[in-house]
Order: structure tokens, then sequence, then C-alpha cells
């Protein structure tokens, strides 16, 4: 009896064993599937974190990108801007270039062009109706002493040949008087003179009671009838702003 109760504790203590060790080898599966599991889920969370992160960077590259881009037209457009500024810059520097080249040329050809102006000018001067005849002789005179001048540049020489030129067109237009003397049959007569443009120079005696215009061709003073006298005294008083612009009768030598 004692030896097969033995071998029913042995029989038993074996089942109780194996059973033991069936419930070990089942449980370590679990516990492994258990952790794995848990190692998933924090992967996937680490996954998701560094899927928000690349997201976001992507974003701020994006519009880092788009800034960029943005940036560059802006550039691209004020470079545009710039090259069309520098190649105009080039086109006047080539051009001044040009005109400094021939400046030496110019002043070659501007020189006898104004001596040729100061001849033309004194002929006209001895041609035309004696008019303070003194004042626009000595004018000429003293441009020909500026030409001899270096101190003076070409240009300003230029300038004073030009503006006698104008001096000369403005005695055309308006009405003067001054005083002076005419030669009469040997005698010398204290007269007001009178000039419209250049139209008609007329002379009065002091006592009014003679008058003259001057005849451009024949070079001389002609003596007027009694009609002008009246007409030349209110020109002589318009021209002296003593009386107010009118209407009056003077003696013109037509063109032939």
């Amino acid at each position: 009896m004692s030896v097969k109760i033995r071998k029913s504790l042995v029989a038993t203590a074996l089942l109780g064993a194996t059973a033991f060790a069936s419930s070990n080898v089942i449980a370590d599966p679990l516990n492994d599937l258990q952790k794995v599991g848990q190692q998933t889920q924090k992967a996937a969370q680490k996954s998701q974190e560094k899927i928000d992160n690349i997201f976001g960077q992507t974003q701020e590259l994006i519009g880092e990108y788009r800034g960029v881009v943005d940036e560059t037209e802006l550039l691209k457009v004020y470079n545009d801007h710039v090259e069309r500024l520098v190649m105009d810059q080039r086109a006047g520097i080539e051009s001044f270039d040009r005109q400094i080249g021939t400046i030496e040329k110019t002043k070659q050809d501007v020189v006898p062009l104004m001596y040729r102006m100061i001849d033309t000018l004194e002929q006209f001067i001895k041609a035309d109706v004696p008019f303070d005849t003194d004042t626009r002789m000595g004018r000429v005179e003293k441009l020909r002493g500026l030409l001899s001048n270096s101190k003076i540049s070409t240009s300003e020489k230029f300038r004073q040949v030009l503006e006698a030129y104008t001096v000369e067109t403005g005695y055309s237009s308006g009405i003067a008087s001054s005083q002076g003397s005419l030669e009469i049959d040997g005698k010398n007569i204290n007269v007001d003179f009178a000039r419209l443009g250049r139209i008609a120079y007329v002379a009065q005696s002091f006592d009014m009671k003679h008058a003259w215009v001057w005849n451009n061709d024949a070079k001389q003073w002609d003596v007027l009838g009694e009609e002008y006298l009246k007409p030349i005294k209110d020109m002589i008083r318009i021209a002296r702003n003593q009386a107010a612009p009118d209407l009056v009768a003077l003696p013109i030598f037509g063109a032939e």
C-alpha cells in the first residue's frame, strides 16, 4: 500500500508541476504580447509626434519658400529697373563723350563765324537808318576787342555777339525819341528826333516850324511840308510818354 500511495503522490506532484509549467508557458506570451502592444503604442505615438513635427516644419518651409519666391520676383523687377537705368546712363555717357570729341571742332568753326557776324553787323549799321550810330558802332568795336581777350571763354564771346544781334533786332519795333542837331544848308539846327522802328525817322526843329524825314535811299534828310508838323509833334510827345499812343500820319518811303 505504501508503494502505491507514494506512486500516486509522485504522479500528483508531476501533474502539478506540469500544470504549473503550462500556466507559466501561457502567461509569458501574454505578457510579451502586452509589452509588444505597449511598445507599439509608444512607437506609434512617437511616430505621430515626428509626423506632426515634420508637417509643421514643412508648413514653415513652404511659407519661407513662398516668401523667397515673392522676394525673388520683387528683386527681379528691381534689377530690371536698375539695368534700364544703367543702360540709359551708358547711352548718355556715350553721347557726352561724342559731344566732347566735337568741342574743339566746334570752336574752330565758331571763331571765324563770330568774326563774320561782327563784320556783317557793322555793314548793316552803316547801311541802316542813322539813329544812335555812335552807340551801335561802339558796340561793334567792343565785340572786336572781346574776341581778342583770352580770359573770356568762346561761349561767352558768342553769347555777347548774339546779344548784339538781339539789340539790333529790337530796334525794328517800338517808338523812341532823342535830341541832337542837323546841318541844313550849312547851318546847325537843334532838333527833336523821333523814330518808329525802322519805318520812319523824322526830325523837328525846337521851334516846331520845320520838319524833315530821313531818306535812306538817298542818304539825306528831306524837307517835309507843314501838314506833317503836327503829326510829328504828336509822335515826339508819344515817344516821350507825354501823350497816349494814337494814330499819326507819317511820311514813309515805300519799297521800290
